[in-house]
């Protein structure tokens, strides 16, 4: 099966992050950034967006996770200036026949993204 999925857990506390904002865009060679999906982290810890199960084009992506807003929302006790806000994430699609999983595992001082099996 095609597509892209994404599935976050917060290891600090050994739990999905639900709710955590999370944007995904194309980024073709000289063309303008163009949204794809943008959502949040459902209970499952993934993100639940149609256009993530379609057969994307061969090409640059970007994956934008909102750290900081997710922990100061759970009342995680972050500084005024997190270490981590906004984490953005570039990725490639070469086969589009392909299934590209990114598992992202996050505190609110590190993070680990890569592709996964599904």
């Amino acid at each position: 099966m095609p597509g892209l999925s994404i599935h976050v857990v917060d290891v600090s506390r050994g739990i999905v992050a639900a709710g955590m904002a999370v944007e995904v865009a194309f980024m073709p060679d000289g063309g303008a950034r163009h949204v794809l999906a943008n959502g949040t982290i459902s209970s499952k810890g993934t993100l639940d967006h149609p256009a993530l199960a379609a057969t994307l084009a061969a090409g640059r992506y970007q994956a934008v996770f909102q750290l900081g807003a997710y922990y100061r929302a759970a009342s995680v006790g972050i500084p005024d200036v997190p270490f981590l806000d906004t984490v953005t994430y570039d990725f490639g699609i070469a086969d589009p026949s392909q299934h590209y999983h990114l598992p992202f595992k996050c505190t609110p001082w590190g993070y680990s993204c890569f592709r996964g099996g599904a």
